[in-house]
């Protein structure tokens, strides 16, 4: 039997990095909030899926007048931001049942797109954890940073070959993750694939996008607002 659907939202951040008035994900892409662009996705990929929307406390509120103010119809649970992103999941996690597919996705990440959401929720079917991943392609460097100066590590060398970065959605069966998140807060926590892989549960893999950027900066903004550009043009990319 098919699991019910769940994708956990991550719009928590402060957005400090951006400079900006607003935490980014309330930044316009296309006249829309960063974050409406990338629940559309999910919307749009899943039909029916459960929306759980993680905020900062204060922008609860906003976030409520800007959805009644443009008609932005998504039934979602609003939940507040924890102290840490590990804490804002669990606080999530509390509103998903045992049995389910949860999707846990960046915010601010909007230029994933719907044939990914929909083969990584029917391959984690079989999978208890899913993450997609993009191979390096730049030569790295292994670097430490002594009084403000980068200097190389004597002897350490990285192979391209075998790096990749992480991305979201991480998809993970429900009873997995709420369990992996039972345990207490450890500063290694990077993403929720580095939670369920403390707790002792095996990873799979799928090749992601490299145009599914996180918005962080403002070049980061500028890069959006230039791809949505080219593909509102049709141009191949």
């Amino acid at each position: 039997m098919e699991r019910k659907k769940y994708v956990i939202i991550m719009a928590a951040g402060s957005g400090t990095r951006m400079g900006a008035g607003r935490p980014k994900q309330f930044l316009e892409l296309e006249g829309k909030a960063i974050l409406q662009k990338t629940m559309e996705v999910f919307l749009n990929a899943c039909p029916g899926i459960s929306v759980i929307t993680v905020l900062p406390q204060d922008f609860i509120g906003y976030w409520r007048e800007y959805c009644l103010e443009n008609n932005f119809v998504c039934p979602q649970i609003l939940v507040p931001g924890g102290i840490t992103r590990f804490h804002s999941v669990r606080n999530a996690l509390d509103r998903v049942p045992e049995g389910a597919l949860v999707a846990v996705h960046d915010g601010v990440r909007p230029l994933l797109s719907e044939g990914l959401v929909r083969d990584m929720f029917e391959k984690a079917e079989g999978v208890p954890a899913l993450i997609p991943v993009t191979p390096c392609v730049d030569t790295m460097k292994v670097l430490e940073n002594k009084e403000g100066e980068l200097v190389a590590v004597p002897g350490a060398k990285a192979d391209r070959s075998v790096l990749y970065g992480a991305q979201t959605p991480q998809i993970f069966h429900s009873e997995i993750l709420k369990e992996a998140y039972a345990m207490p807060y450890d500063t290694s926590f990077t993403d929720d694939a580095s939670v369920v892989e403390k707790y002792g549960k095996s990873l799979s893999y799928v090749v992601g996008e490299r145009l599914n950027i996180k918005i962080t900066t403002q070049d980061d903004l500028l890069l959006a607002r230039a791809i949505l550009s080219v593909k509102s043009q049709d141009y191949s990319l």
